[in-house]
């Protein structure tokens, strides 16, 4: 990236532009999916060399959701791609459907499949063409969309034995941001031991940067722990990982997935505005190793007399 636009990203950076967004882009399904995969894209109007923002929603949710993050990222010159995964409530896809089993795995492949159709998904957006710098991509992801995430950046899955599972990594990814990600598995519920055999990670190998992000009143019910679960990722992964802790924070993280939702039980618009702030440096400082914008937002941090949070790194 030129030294021109790199002033233009951190312009952007402070003062939001028109977005523009096509819904819903549809890839052919790959065999067994059944269903071609929708995806809404969303970009500034202007600016070239912008890199891409590849985000997979929680359980149920849709390419519709989570514009608190998916709308502030892409106008501050993100390509923000929202595949709708197979467990979203508007496919209405019963518990007893036989890919059911699988739709953790195909959650991967819907990413996988977003980004080597990055061409086409560009050029629904108008105006769009010539623009996205290929080179320069992210994941990210809430909840169930985190850990569909964190695979493509090197966490694995364990299988009954304790032996990780296939490496389904990307060299593409250059960095992620994993928001209420679930930790390991040796502490599930009975219910989620039994039931979700895909909650047992293993962070060991995943050395592609990223920005953890845990509330610290994230009490989830498919655990037997509290909270500090949710740190496990950056606890047990290599280096290169930051954490950002949310005070008084639920799964919601103050509101992530939309404010007049149910899943929003800790509404905070002030932190969902930190949120927003902290992940769009962390990611321009992530795929631009010039910009400076991520030590800058952590030292701010740090000097708040009133922090909402607090940042460890490796």
């Amino acid at each position: 990236m030129s030294a021109s636009n790199s002033a233009n990203a951190r312009q952007r950076a402070d003062a939001p532009t028109t977005v523009v967004s096509a819904k819903p882009v549809l890839l052919p399904a790959p065999a067994g999916r059944g269903e071609d995969l929708q995806v809404r894209v969303s970009a500034p109007a202007t600016g070239g060399d912008l890199p891409v923002i590849v985000f997979s929603h929680g359980f149920g949710w849709s390419m519709n959701g989570y514009a608190p993050l998916a709308d502030h990222w892409a106008a501050r010159g993100f390509v923000v791609v929202q595949p709708t995964h197979l467990d979203s409530r508007t496919l209405a896809i019963p518990h007893e459907d036989p890919r059911t089993p699988r739709i953790w795995r195909m959650r991967i492949e819907d990413l996988t499949l977003a980004l080597d159709g990055l061409d086409v998904l560009e050029a629904a957006v108008p105006g769009l063409g010539g623009r996205v710098d290929h080179g320069r991509v992210a994941v990210a992801g809430h909840s169930w969309g985190a850990q569909t995430a964190s695979t493509l950046l090197g966490a694995r899955v364990l299988d009954a034995d304790g032996v990780p599972g296939e490496d389904m990594s990307d060299p593409r990814v250059k960095a992620g941001v994993l928001l209420a990600l679930p930790g390991l598995g040796d502490s599930l519920t009975p219910f989620a031991a039994e039931n979700l055999p895909f909650m047992r990670p293993s962070f060991d190998t995943m050395t592609t940067p990223a920005l953890i992000v845990a509330g610290d009143a994230d009490d989830s019910s498919l655990s037997t722990r509290g909270p500090d679960w949710f740190t496990d990722p950056y606890t047990h992964s290599p280096a290169g990982k930051s954490l950002l802790t949310l005070f008084g924070a639920e799964h919601s993280l103050g509101g992530i997935p939309g404010t007049e939702v149910a899943e929003t039980t800790d509404e905070s618009p002030a932190r969902v505005a930190l949120l927003q702030r902290l992940t769009t440096a962390y990611l321009r400082s992530a795929l631009d190793p010039g910009d400076t914008g991520w030590k800058t937002a952590v030292t701010a941090l740090e000097n708040d007399p009133d922090p909402l949070g607090t940042v460890q790194n490796t």
